[in-house]
């Protein structure tokens, strides 16, 4: 009797992710949350963006979510502060328009506010 030819044991193949799954970059999705954040909390939302860009620089990926959170955080934060200043100033010349006319003292509108012109 003969022995039986046995081929040689075929190598496995690698297995890989499911097609279609995405690798996963660490603060990519806080990236993301931080941009509708930084619309409307701009502060927040800028330190949501600077801790997103952190977590995927350290992994070495790039986080593109997180550079527009931040960029869309300080442009609301500088508007924010310009229409703050400009109802500042608004509301200064409504001031200076009640004493437009009057010498200084302290005088009460038709409505009962009291104005202290300079």
């Amino acid at each position: 009797m003969t022995d039986p030819i046995i081929p040689p044991a075929q190598p496995t193949p690698p297995t890989y992710a499911a097609a279609g799954t995405p690798a996963t970059v660490p603060g990519k999705t806080l990236g993301i949350v931080a941009i509708p954040v930084a619309i409307f909390f701009s502060v927040i939302g800028i330190i949501l963006g600077f801790v997103a860009k952190s977590q995927s620089k350290k992994a070495g990926a790039k986080n593109t979510p997180a550079t527009i959170a931040i960029i869309v955080g300080f442009v609301t934060l500088l508007l924010t502060i310009i229409a703050i200043v400009g109802l500042i100033a608004l509301g200064a010349a409504a001031l200076s328009a009640q004493c437009d006319g009057l010498d200084s003292g302290v005088y009460t509108t038709d409505t009962g506010v009291t104005v202290t012109c300079p």
